[in-house]
């Protein structure tokens, strides 16, 4: 079976990550041989589940190492494939760790994927990344990754770090995020008020997001922060969650009681 890749790709956001997951759907119809994608940032996960997952003839389930993960691979199946149970399958995800002394130099996520990169490890050859005080920290990432990075040596500005591949069980897994319902009273329905009490970020750090592409809305750019939001919207901040609006109500003192799902 030939896809329509032209009329898929068209209005992709990232139409080359989007077009290898195309190549993969393709490479399965063909040869009935399951496979996986690298690992994808979730607005790709949710651009592939929205235009490929409506194909009857695949079935897609992501797993990202750990339960809470955002960056995952998907794994893509044929729906008339007996005998892969998603839930059984042997995940290709291995666990890293990097140590340096960060006692002087705070160490951020992103400040550790870009040394990564540096070394060696392509972009969609990592998963998540998080930091583990001030000795370093760990991640996960493909097996080739694994073995490219296993042992070798690196560094994050003025920081010497070393790699070390271990299997996921012996991390110190991000503790899972609890959903969490509150509400806010705000003086609009602005996006930059909204995320901001969501988030518990200030306002100015809401824009400074934005600009970065940090801060989605409904896994799409955003490129106004006074854009108005309502019920539905969900907002994604790499690294910390969703904001969900759950409903919007005027008060007495014409303000905007808000009510959201942090998740």
């Amino acid at each position: 079976m030939i896809l329509p890749r032209d009329e898929l790709l068209r209005g992709s956001h990232d139409p080359l990550r989007f077009g290898a997951a195309v190549d993969l759907a393709e490479q399965v119809l063909r040869t009935w041989q399951p496979g996986w994608t690298d690992f994808l940032d979730a607005p790709m996960q949710e651009e592939i589940f929205n235009r490929l997952g409506g194909l009857s003839e695949l079935r897609w389930n992501r797993h990202g190492g750990h339960p809470g993960a955002e960056r995952c691979r998907l794994f893509c199946q044929r729906t008339d494939q007996m005998g892969v149970d998603p839930e059984s399958l042997s995940v290709p995800v291995r666990g890293l760790l990097v140590e340096g002394n960060f006692l002087f130099d705070p160490l951020r996520p992103e400040d550790l994927r870009q040394a990564l990169q540096e070394m060696g490890a392509s972009p969609g050859g990592l998963g998540d990344l998080w930091v583990r005080g001030d000795r370093g920290g760990q991640g996960l990432c493909t097996p080739e990754c694994a073995e490219l990075l296993n042992g070798g040596a690196g560094a994050v500005r003025d920081v010497a770090i070393r790699c070390e591949t271990v299997a996921i069980e012996q991390l110190q897994l991000p503790a899972q995020r609890v959903p969490r319902v509150f509400a806010s009273v705000e003086a609009s329905c602005r996006l930059d008020a909204i995320a901001s009490a969501g988030f518990g970020i200030s306002r100015a750090k809401v824009v400074a997001q934005i600009k970065s592409g940090r801060l989605r809305m409904n896994w799409g750019a955003i490129r106004q922060a006074s854009r108005e939001l309502v019920v539905g919207d969900c907002l994604q901040l790499q690294d910390r969650g969703t904001v969900e609006v759950l409903s919007l109500a005027r008060t007495k003192k014409d303000r905007w009681r808000v009510e959201m799902r942090r998740s």
